[in-house]
């Protein structure tokens, strides 16, 4: 474990303590899932389809040996990756398991399912390509150190930062294609728009690279690590930093369009959809802001630090706080529909998908929540914390 992961689960630790004393990828297939949805990591989802449940209602539960780190359905199967090591298929509607796969390290990668393989990363240094049906591996790939960003792919290509490179690796058999080397590459997982590859990087600045050649095409300078991952739309690039700022540069050159100053670091991934940039901040706040301004339209604050990226369908926001609460909020207002209480902080990831809202929470599950009311329906325990985040999920069917 990397000396800034140790850090953060130290402070989400000490946050707990509080919180305790007080009482969130484009393809070439038909299939495709990844963390934040898609390729270009716009955080929108498609509408809902399933209506509510009863309050409460618990279909199933699953336990593995280890955190769960992160977690993707696709076709009715739920892909998860566990700090016990193991990479999971279960049953999206009963959580039977239909496979695992044991890696050599914590998994606090999210998956990519694309074309029938399911694309993770392993703190063994490996990205791993597993066949989405039955587990088996179809290949690996071993880089220098943690692979904790999740993987992009794109045009048979899975692109993928650790260690100080950006690595672009054939998706059939997992062959370099090529690799870019950066001042340091931490948790901002690739952005695929245009044929271009964006990421953060712990240099403090925003890479663009050609997706075919890695050259690169411009960079931006902020003032802090980038841990945050990218979102395209419209031809700008949105990221936050822990500058405390969140940017707004032009897809083609990296010039600064905008930004906007929160009150602490944004570890959080913006969502863009509509014309607002929805996103979290270390300073416990959710904020939307105008896509094409910065102008901040609303902002709710939440109990403690979000490190947890927004996802947004039919006019809601779905997003977990380190106060141990997942939220759904109105769109437009701010307004707070309801929160689920769970039984630690939520740095986890929302994902959504047929009226189901995916997410982890530390006190070792993973829930599935009702989108419209809040109310749980399954939930996934695992033996320790989930650091890692949820991957976005185009249905269940």
């Amino acid at each position: 474990m990397n000396m800034k992961k140790g850090l953060i689960c130290l402070l989400i630790v000490a946050i707990l303590t509080l919180c305790t004393l007080n009482v969130a990828v484009a393809t070439t297939g038909n299939y495709s899932t990844a963390f934040h949805n898609n390729a270009r990591r716009t955080g929108d989802h498609i509408p809902m389809a399933r209506g509510s449940t009863s309050n409460g209602t618990l279909n199933w539960n699953y336990a593995t040996e280890g955190n769960l780190a992160s977690s993707a359905t696709r076709n009715g199967i739920v892909y998860i990756g566990s700090m016990d090591h193991n990479v999971y298929a279960l049953n999206a509607n009963t959580g039977a398991k239909v496979w695992s796969y044991t890696t050599g390290s914590p998994v606090f990668s999210s998956p990519t399912v694309a074309n029938g393989i399911v694309y993770i990363g392993s703190d063994d240094r490996n990205v791993y390509a597993l066949n989405a049906n039955t587990g088996a591996k179809v290949w690996s790939y071993t880089t220098g150190n943690d692979v904790d960003s999740s993987p992009a792919v794109a045009n048979g290509i899975v692109y993928v930062g650790t260690d100080y490179n950006v690595y672009a690796l054939n998706a059939t058999t997992g062959m370099k294609m090529w690799n870019y080397t950066t001042g340091y590459l931490g948790f901002s997982s690739p952005t695929v728009a245009n044929g271009i590859v964006y990421i953060g990087s712990d240099d403090s600045n925003v890479y663009a690279l050609n997706a075919n050649t890695g050259a690169k095409v411009w960079n931006y300078a902020t003032g802090g690590d980038i841990d945050s991952s990218p979102a395209v739309a419209n031809g700008i690039v949105y990221v936050g930093s822990q500058d405390h700022n969140v940017y707004a540069l032009n897809a083609n050159t990296g010039a600064k369009v905008w930004s906007y100053t929160t009150g602490w670091f944004v570890w959080s991934s913006p969502t863009v959809t509509n014309g607002i940039v929805y996103i979290g901040s270390d300073d416990s706040n959710v904020y939307a802001l105008n896509a094409t301004t910065g102008m901040k339209m609303w902002n709710y604050t939440t109990g403690s630090i979000v490190y947890s990226s927004p996802a947004v369908a039919n006019g809601i926001v779905y997003i977990g706080s380190t106060d141990i609460n997942v939220y759904a909020l109105n769109a437009t207002t701010g307004m707070k529909m309801w929160k689920y209480k769970t039984g630690s902080n939520v740095a986890s990831s929302p994902a959504i998908a047929n009226g189901i809202v995916f997410v982890g929470s530390n006190d070792h599950n993973v829930y599935a929540l009702d989108a419209r009311t809040g109310a749980m329906m399954w939930s996934y325990t695992t033996g320790d914390s989930v650091y890692s985040s949820p991957t976005v999920v185009n249905g269940i069917g």
